[in-house]
């Protein structure tokens, strides 16, 4: 199974991109897994609030494929432990699928349509974080969880 992280915008914090090129690294050995930006809409002019989540929405949606297990990065959604979390991928990995998706939208949250095209809402934390961080957090925690599906000393308990 591949494992793709679509985000709107770029990582431009340099100590951010670096922590996420090394846990890039380390996850490339286990399993595929990358990262899609996508271009902000924002950029460039005023639009409101909807009209930015709907401009999100259809980027998104056209970067997904029908067969897609698309997994929202979201405050409301379920909170894991590192060792549940390694539990969700294993189940992930062995559900057949081609992909999973895992979506962090912009400043503004999702539109209904990507909220209807998802399958499942991960939450990190009951914190709010900035969307670079979030990659970054995130992708240390697959290579966690995928560390601890392999039994390697990277996780304690």
């Amino acid at each position: 199974m591949d494992i793709l992280l679509l985000t709107i915008g770029k990582t431009t914090i340099k100590y951010v991109v670096d922590g996420i090129a090394e846990y890039t690294k380390r996850l490339s050995r286990y399993v595929p897994f990358r990262i899609q930006e996508l271009p902000d809409p924002h950029r460039g002019g005023k639009i409101s609030e909807g009209e930015q989540k709907e401009s999100e929405a259809n980027l998104i949606l056209k970067n997904l494929m029908d067969s897609d297990y698309v997994i929202l990065l979201d405050e409301r959604g379920r909170e894991y432990t590192s060792r549940e979390f390694a539990g969700l991928l294993e189940k992930l990995m062995s559900s057949g699928r081609k992909r999973t998706v895992f979506v962090v939208g912009g400043p503004y949250g999702f539109s209904t349509r990507i909220y209807d095209r998802s399958d499942a809402m991960v939450s990190l934390s009951k914190m709010t974080f900035n969307h670079e961080m979030v990659r970054l957090f995130f992708t240390e925690q697959v290579y966690r969880g995928i560390s601890i599906l392999n039994g390697l000393p990277y996780h304690h308990d």
